[in-house]
């Protein structure tokens, strides 16, 4: 895995902050289609609940559409994040598939994280570097200026990511300022204290022995 190592000058003055670049066998282009939705914790464990059922499309189709398990006003919403969220869980597989449809909510929200983490890089990449780089400076906050920097440090190994509108931006700042409220990283939106993390047991576990070693770093940032 290479690494390339950029400077910044604003909110971490004197610290190097460590972009890692996928391997060309891997994806490293950061995905926008994050806006659809947080962890979705809800919907998520019914979705989870489709995968282990082995629903067919014509099954996935009237859970989603006809019966609107996961309670959105449109179809349209519906489809979106029924997509999104089983892009997220389709890259791991049963046994965390169980986890988000009957684990505990601080099980199931990691597990979602684990997901997530793995289906975009934008989110760990954050973890990553930004997150890690504030518990190792005692800087206990994140803001729109953290957020922002990072977007322009993505934009230097994905120049795609420049061409994003800056609505696309802001509502991408909110989703993953969301998602790691929801996985207890941060208190909440408005402040964004960061909070110590400890890995449930099982989701360490499920980690380790899947070789899934990004995720799990992304992870343990503290």
């Amino acid at each position: 895995m290479n690494v390339v190592k950029l400077h910044d000058t604003d909110s971490f003055v004197g610290i190097i902050l460590e972009i890692r670049i996928m391997d060309k066998t891997e994806n490293k282009t950061y995905n926008s289609s994050i806006v659809y939705g947080s962890l979705l914790m809800a919907e998520s464990r019914k979705i989870a609940d489709l995968l282990l059922r082995n629903a067919d499309s014509a099954q996935w189709h009237h859970a989603i559409v006809i019966e609107n398990i996961l309670q959105k006003r449109s179809t349209v919403t519906a489809k979106k994040q029924g997509h999104l969220i089983k892009n997220r869980l389709i890259l791991m597989d049963k046994t965390l598939w169980m986890l988000v449809r009957d684990g505990s909510a601080e099980v199931a929200s990691q597990s979602l994280l684990a997901a997530a983490i793995k289906h975009s890089r934008l989110i760990g990449d954050f973890l990553d570097t930004v997150m890690r780089q504030h518990w190792q400076t005692f800087t206990k906050k994140i803001n729109v200026k953290d957020w922002n920097l990072y977007l322009e440090q993505c934009a230097q190994i994905n120049p795609q990511v420049d061409t994003w509108k800056t609505t696309t931006r802001s509502k991408l700042k909110q989703i993953v300022f969301r998602i790691l409220a929801e996985a207890k990283y941060i208190d909440n939106t408005r402040t964004c204290n960061l909070i110590p993390i400890s890995i449930a047991p099982e989701i360490k576990t499920y980690l380790v022995k899947n070789k899934e070693d990004y995720v799990l770093s992304c992870m343990e940032i503290t």
